[in-house]
């Protein structure tokens, strides 16, 4: 075992998330689980941005769910548009003290609380390259193995 792991005990918990911003990605989590649709939350993507929430469904679509808590935390965040070039669907979610007027058009917005969540609006389909997604997915099943393990390290009281 090296003494430098590459890898965080809690790659899910940064402290960049705010409480609130929990409780929507909880209620997100929720759903999507009800919906038999795969998430895991904070995956890094090629372009060095890290996805709130990415999603796999049953059909091997790829979705991003980008969480906003506040009107400021929206209009503060230039960099979402990014996610487009590694989803075949966008979302905004957020809580029902936000108003949803502000969100863009073009993509998908969901309104959650850390007991579910509901769709306000679908998001369009712009589809992946083939090549892109076969990356992403791959990406996205080597990150759950791995926090899986790590779980599981942690767990038995040796995290590393």
């Amino acid at each position: 075992m090296p003494i430098i792991s590459p890898h965080k005990s809690s790659p899910l918990l940064d402290g960049r998330q705010s409480d609130r911003a929990m409780l929507v990605r909880r209620g997100i989590q929720r759903l999507f689980l009800s919906m038999r649709i795969s998430l895991l939350p904070e995956m890094t993507l090629a372009s060095g941005r890290r996805a709130d929430l990415i999603a796999l469904t049953d059909k091997g679509d790829i979705w991003i769910v980008e969480i906003k808590t506040s009107v400021a935390d929206l209009r503060t965040d230039g960099k979402w548009p990014d996610y487009r070039d590694y989803c075949d669907r966008l979302y905004f979610a957020t809580h029902a003290g936000v108003p949803p007027e502000i969100f863009p058009q073009d993509c998908g917005l969901l309104i959650a609380d850390s007991y579910g969540a509901d769709w306000l609006r679908e998001a369009p389909e712009h589809r992946l390259a083939p090549a892109r997604r076969k990356v992403l997915t791959r990406q996205f099943a080597r990150l759950a193995a791995d926090r899986l393990v790590l779980a599981e390290f942690a767990a038995s009281g040796n995290p590393e």
